[in-house]
């Protein structure tokens, strides 16, 4: 095998609200996030956005803190944690501010997520911004080539 030709994996952001569905609710959310898991695709992260996940799982969802450490712990061994030297003001939600300057500052190619306000921008500075389903596809297509 050539190993020149071997393709690196993509790098791809999982918003918040991604990743908490993967773990409440499954679907296609956490097939994404298996992806990284299972190192075929590079999870970015930034501290603030590990913030935001401890606390939504513990305020809104009830989950115990010892199992957020655990989660915690998973994801900085799957994930490349990153942090964010440029400050973004382009969207009204900071938090998503705040998910575009981790993918920025990752060199990610995608943004993973289901929030409308990411949604509707679909690029920014050459990052594709998808819903869980329609990262699926194109990671699809991509292990396909």
């Amino acid at each position: 095998m050539n190993l020149g030709m071997v393709k690196k994996p993509p790098k791809a952001v999982l918003d918040t609200n991604v990743i908490i569905s993967a773990l409440v609710f499954g679907g296609k959310p956490e097939q994404v996030y298996s992806l990284i898991l299972e190192k075929q695709i590079i999870g970015i992260s930034s501290p603030v956005l590990l913030a935001e996940l401890t606390e939504t799982l513990t305020k809104k969802f009830n989950f115990e803190l010892i199992r957020v450490k655990q989660l915690e712990k998973i994801i900085k061994k799957h994930f490349k944690i990153i942090h964010p030297d440029e400050i973004i003001y382009i969207l009204e939600d900071e938090d998503d501010n705040r998910v575009l300057e981790a993918a920025i500052e990752g060199k990610s190619g995608f943004i993973v997520t289901g929030d409308s306000d990411l949604l509707t921008l679909k690029t920014f500075r050459q990052i594709e911004i998808l819903t869980p389903d329609d990262f699926l596809k194109e990671i699809e297509r991509y292990i396909k080539q």
